[in-house]
């Protein structure tokens, strides 16, 4: 993986799901170009020495203007970054972790087509290990068995393997503590009660190949409902009223990306008011796009990616005022 300061603009880049502070600052190449140019080669996650990095950049402010940071939430990493930016002056914009938050729900009036489509978009792009990617399902109690039997269905259709050969439409998790994560949240939700309905196990492939999964039953007091997957592990949750699912939605202290599937508009723009997210997908599984603003609410980060709000904090705001100005000639 590869990050640049330039132009005076610090971006961390993160690498996906390493867990902690995924790639934040772990450069094992550093070198300073001069011109306000910091350039950093094969960043990886190290926490030992992500820390003693942002150090190093924050020290360098006189001639930085911006720290750009995307990577999962760590408490100490984004309080040392904001701080020190709040005390340097200059501006700080951070994109953390979304998938605790992401929840898909789908409401008795919905599309069950157009529901089960999306959501295997949410939920099995990259085998799950996406910030956007659905952690939470929550299905209406009335359509909440045909909604299983589909996405069970979809699921076991999809083919698993070598991503280079054609036909292929689920590769490995990015490596073995991904896979046993994944195993430990289904083993704490099945002794809570919850149901396997499909999947559940490391893939005959072998590696670090994972079998989509999904799994019913699941309760706020599974580890899935406030930690974040990174895996293809469907999570189903079933509610009764549209105000239960909002408040069990906006249960967390994350707030990236929500998806909900519904063909009444007045329930649209309830959920665009209540839901505490900074990305509401309706209708959609798919809602990214770098014409519009990326970013998340709460402690998913500050700031946008994207978008003409993208642009906001990488420019300075300037007022002129001329006065006595006469008839001559302009230079």
């Amino acid at each position: 993986m590869h990050g640049v300061f330039t132009n005076g603009f610090g971006k961390f880049c993160a690498d996906g799901a390493g867990g902690g502070v995924s790639g934040v600052g772990c450069a094992h190449d550093f070198a300073i170009l001069g011109n306000g140019t910091f350039a950093f080669q094969n960043l990886r996650y190290d926490r030992s020495r992500g820390h003693k990095f942002a150090q190093l950049a924050v020290e360098r402010a006189l001639f930085m203007h911006r720290i750009e940071f995307t990577g999962l939430s760590h408490g100490q990493m984004n309080a040392f970054l904001r701080d020190n930016a709040q005390a340097s002056l200059f501006k700080f914009g951070i994109d953390l972790a979304g998938q605790v938050a992401a929840g898909c729900i789908g409401f008795d009036d919905a599309d069950l087509d157009a529901a089960i489509e999306g959501a295997m978009i949410a939920k099995y792009r990259n085998m799950g290990q996406t910030c956007v990617c659905t952690n939470r399902f929550y299905v209406q109690a009335g359509i909440h068995d045909r909604f299983v039997e589909r996405l069970k269905r979809a699921t076991e259709a999809l083919v698993v393997g070598d991503g280079s050969i054609s036909g292929v439409e689920q590769g490995p998790l990015i490596d073995e503590a991904a896979v046993v994560k994944v195993e430990q949240m289904i083993a704490d939700a099945v002794s809570k009660g919850a149901l396997v309905v499909s999947g559940g196990s490391r893939h005959k492939i072998g590696s670090t190949f994972f079998e989509p999964t999904i799994i019913s039953g699941a309760t706020e007091k599974m580890q899935f409902a406030t930690e974040e997957i990174f895996g293809p592990v469907s999570a189903i949750f079933k509610f009764e009223t549209e105000d239960e699912v909002i408040a069990a939605a906006n249960a967390t202290e994350f707030g990236l990306a929500a998806y909900a599937y519904t063909s009444l508009l007045g329930r649209m723009f309830r959920l665009n008011s209540k839901l505490q997210y900074g990305m509401i997908g309706i209708n959609s599984g798919l809602i990214t796009t770098v014409e519009a603003p990326f970013g998340g609410l709460k402690e998913s980060g500050m700031g946008k990616e994207g978008g003409s709000q993208g642009l906001d904090d990488y420019m300075s705001v300037k007022y002129m005022c001329i006065a006595g100005l006469t008839a001559g000639p302009c230079d």
